[in-house]
Order: structure tokens, then C-alpha cells, then sequence
């Protein structure tokens, strides 16, 4: 008897619909899987196998054709096995149900005929309810995660006995829901906060201009100085996810299996911090397959390289198109994956190789331009602001009293993103970081005085016409936190002076 249920898999960030057909005839025993399957889905059958007579059903006799169509995509992981086991169950009459139609299948099984959590759960769902199903069968712990998706029935199942079950009409199993907005209500339980930190009241001016705008900042400063600190709580003072930055954020989190058990959204903005020892496909993605990197998995969030001349030169050359263009393109033998990386870069790196100020170092001033020439001109023409950081005074560190909140710093950037939202209305640009040379002449426009400020500068530190599109970008978000539409020599003079590595001072 021929079966069919509906399964699907994770390609890239989106999921692609699988019909698995399973075909029950008379003869010798055996298994045969068929539709391009992956190592982990050939070794499914002994689990299916094991996990059917554990849970009380006949081992299936004869030859048993299981086909995963369309059969020129790749289907990989476990995540195939409760499709398969509920397909061998119907092929051999075990369980009669017209339910298989309505429902998408997606678990993996143990031996013991117990489902577990898989990878990928929310794009297959939103898959689910693009081809018209009914609901979805899966895991327990991925169901809250499943259930952001609306209109769609998501069943949580805890073993093989209850989905055939509830397949067949003889158990009832409520749907999860979750209400969304309840989620986002709740308090972030961030740990870290601005008012940790003391001193450095220009490098959080620096931070909180850089969240305004969404630019890329690249902090300079010897060892001790509160640069990682500073990083970390970057993040605290970004704006809430909205609803589609949070889908897609949990999506990517999803497929790579980074959400906890029972999570449905990833509300908080991604901070991801690789170490500098990381390849290339660490940072952009890759592997045989395809796979997010971490400059994916900090997507709508922080990507931090600490040490950042430390980083191979060539990891750092392949940063250059998702800093432009907010994706990552892979091409493997596997196939070609776009993913989304539209992050903020926070990097920080000391003045010289011994981590000292370049009067106080022993390093040659060859060896501090050698330093320094580790990051190259097109990379640094990409970062927005370049800040100083120095040493904390021993008064500042002996005082009792607390810096500003995140919470107050936010208010302000949260009021600076706004007035950006208004400006780019209907545009698929989300700050001014993402301005392109367009936009820039409508809305960074500058009188004569400003203009000829500007061009005394460029022509004194011999600035690129990409650095000059960095001020430009710069400038406009200082006037955005101060609450005015036209941008003065104020703003320019101060965007100036945070390109530190512009003006040479370390050489």
C-alpha cells in the first residue's frame, strides 16, 4: 500500500515543502530511502525501525520504498524520522487516519519512540501555512516557537504512539498559542548596564551616536581601558526588535539550534563576539552545506571583534560586502545560500603592537604603521567612527557615584531612530548607517559655511570619498539627537572627530 505525508527542509534561512511517500509491497526485507538523503536520514531507518516496535506496533514486513520528493533537493538531518514512521504506519494499515493531508510532520526519534526537538521549526512552519496546511506535528519543546506563526494549528507531541493517536481521531491535543505581545512586554534580564562603567563620558557620546545611527564604530585604546565593557553593553542601549526583526532573527537562531527549549522569539538584540582565531566560514558562513555564520547570527544585533588586527587579513577582506550590503552570499559545491547580515560591527584594537600609547611604546614607528596596516584602507573607509579610548583616571574609578543608565541613554536613541523611520518611510532603509549616495543629497544636505568646512577637512587629512560619505552619514544622526532637521558645522566638526585613524595620530 502506498502512503503520503508532508514534511519539509531548511534551505538557507527559508524552508522548502517534502512529500514523503512511503510504498509497503511483499518481499524480501528490506529499506530502501530515495530523494538525495543525507547521511542522518539513511540512518533513520534504524531508528524508525526500533522506535515502531517499541511503541507497540508490528515491524513492517517486505520491501519498504521511502521516496523524498522533490527528489533533486538535499534532505538532511533527523528531523525526517517521525514523517517516515507515521508513512510506514499507514502504508501497513497500522493506523487509518485522512488527516495526513492537513498536517506538516517534523521530529526526530528516539529509540524508544519518544520525539525530539529539531532545528529549524519556524521557517518550516511559516512554510507550512504558505502551502495551506492545517497545522503542524512537532516536538514539544520547538511547539511555543512554531506557534508565533498565526493561523495555523500547532500540535505538540511527545512520542510516535500519541501522534498516531491523535492522527487517528482517538486522543485530542489542544494547540499551543502564544501570545506575542506578552512576550516583547517582558523585562529584559540583561545583567550588564552604561552605569557600570565609569569615566569614558566621550566614548559613550561616541556609542550612543553609533546606536542612533546604526554605524560601525571601531574602538582604539591600550589594554585595561573598558573596551570590551563598553561593547558588551552596546546592545542595551539599541532599539526594541520589532516583530519582523525578531522573525527574522529567530529564524537564523533556529536553523543553527541556538534557541533554548520552549523558546518562541529571540526578543533581545544579538551579540556575538568570535574570537579572533575564527576562519572564514566561522565568521561568514559555510561549511559543505551552507550554514550561517556568526555575522548572520548577529544580524539586527552587535557583531564585536576584539583585537581586531589579530583577525586573519583575509577574514577580515571578506567582511566587505556584508558591511555594504547587508547580506552574505555562499557559494559551496552543496549549492548557493544568501544570508542576511545587516549587523552593527563594534571592533576594538590597542595603539600599538605592545599595547601601549605611541609615546610610551617601545615598538619602531614601522612596526606600529605595520600594526595598523594589518586593517586595510577599504575596511577602515567602512567603519563609521573611529573613537579613543584612554586610561580611566584614579579619581573617576574611586567615585561613588554611577554613570548614566542604559535605560535613559536608550530613550534618546530610541527618539533618534524614530525621526529616522519618519525620514525613510516606505524605504527598505531602517537607520542612517544605510543611507545610499542617493539619500544622501536629499537629506544630509549642507549650507556653504558647513560645505566649506568639510571641504577644508577633507583636504587636511586627505579623506576618501567613502570617509566622506561616513561623515555625511555621522553628522546626520548627531543633528537626529538633536532633535533638528538641518546639519551645522557642529555636527560635522564633531563627526570629524571621531575618525581618529583619519587623521593619522597614531602615526
Amino acid at each position: 500500500m502506498l502512503a503520503r505525508v508532508f514534511s519539509a527542509s531548511v534551505n538557507g534561512i527559508e524552508a522548502s515543502p517534502v512529500e514523503v511517500e512511503v510504498n509497503s509491497d511483499y518481499g524480501d526485507l528490506k529499506i530502501v530511502i530515495v530523494g538525495l538523503p543525507d547521511a542522518a536520514v539513511r540512518e533513520s531507518q534504524d531508528r524508525v525501525l526500533t522506535a515502531i516496535t517499541n511503541s507497540g506496533y508490528r515491524f513492517p514486513m517486505g520491501r519498504t520504498t521511502i521516496n523524498l520528493a522533490p527528489a533533486d533537493v538535499r534532505k538532511e538531518g533527523p528531523s525526517f524520522d517521525l514523517p517516515i514512521a507515521l508513512g510506514m504506519l499507514a502504508a501497513s494499515e497500522q493506523i487509518v487516519t485522512d488527516q495526513l493531508d492537513n498536517f506538516v510532520l517534523i521530529g526526530e526519534l528516539a529509540l524508544t519512540g519518544a520525539i525530539r526537538p529539531c532545528k529549524g521549526i519556524l521557517p518550516i512552519a511559516i512554510q507550512a501555512r504558505r502551502d495551506g496546511r492545517v497545522g503542524v506535528l512537532v516536538p514539544r519543546d520547538n511547539a511555543p516557537e512554531a506557534a508565533v506563526v498565526d493561523g495555523l494549528q500547532v500540535i505538540p507531541v511527545q512520542n510516535l504512539r500519541e501522534a498516531a493517536q491523535f492522527l487517528e481521531g482517538q486522543i485530542k491535543i489542544s494547540p499551543v498559542k502564544v501570545d506575542i505581545s506578552r512576550i516583547f512586554e517582558q523585562p529584559a534580564d540583561d545583567p550588564v548596564d552604561f552605569a557600570d562603567v565609569k569615566g569614558q563620558e566621550s566614548v559613550k557620546r561616541a556609542l550612543e551616536i553609533a546606536a542612533a545611527g546604526g554605524h560601525n564604530i571601531l574602538m582604539i585604546g591600550p589594554p585595561g581601558t573598558g573596551k570590551s565593557m563598553l561593547a558588551r553593553r552596546i546592545a542595551t542601549i539599541l532599539p526594541p526588535l520589532t516583530l519582523n526583526e525578531a522573525l527574522e532573527t529567530t529564524k537564523i537562531h533556529s536553523i543553527v539550534g541556538l534557541l533554548r527549549a520552549g523558546q518562541a522569539l529571540v526578543t533581545l538584540r544579538p551579540f556575538r563576539a568570535p574570537h579572533h582565531t575564527a576562519s572564514d566560514a566561522g565568521l561568514l558562513g559555510g561549511n559543505i552545506n551552507p550554514t550561517p555564520g556568526e555575522i548572520s547570527l548577529a544580524h539586527n544585533g552587535v557583531l564585536f571583534l576584539d583585537e581586531l588586527p589579530e583577525f586573519k587579513r583575509s577574514v577580515l577582506e571578506t567582511m566587505r560586502q556584508p558591511l555594504e550590503e547587508g547580506s552574505v552570499t555562499i557559494s559551496r559545491a552543496a549549492g548557493t545560500m544568501t544570508f542576511p547580515s545587516e549587523f552593527m560591527l563594534v571592533a576594538a584594537m590597542n595603539p600599538t603592537p605592545d599595547g601601549k600609547m605611541p609615546g610610551e611604546s617601545r615598538s619602531s614607528p614601522r612596526e606600529i604603521q605595520n600594526y595598523l596596516g594589518r586593517i586595510s584602507g577599504p575596511l577602515l573607509d567602512r567603519i563609521d567612527i573611529h573613537v579613543e579610548v584612554p586610561q580611566v583616571k584614579f579619581r573617576e574609578l574611586s567615585d561613588a557615584k554611577t554613570g548614566e543608565s542604559s535605560a535613559a541613554v536608550r530613550e534618546r536613541v530610541v527618539v533618534a531612530r524614530r525621526r529616522q523611520h519618519q525620514r525613510f518611510q516606505g524605504r527598505a532603509i531602517t537607520c542612517n548607517a544605510r543611507m545610499g549616495a542617493r539619500d544622501l543629497k536629499e537629506h544630509c544636505r549642507l549650507e556653504s559655511a558647513t560645505l566649506d568646512f568639510l571641504k577644508m577637512a577633507m583636504d587636511e587629512y586627505k579623506l576618501s570619498a567613502r570617509a566622506h560619505d561616513r561623515i555625511l552619514k555621522v553628522s546626520r544622526t548627531i543633528a537626529d539627537l538633536a532633535g533638528v532637521e538641518s546639519i551645522t558645522v557642529d555636527h560635522v566638526s564633531e563627526a570629524i572627530q571621531l575618525r581618529s585613524l583619519d587623521k593619522q595620530l597614531w602615526g
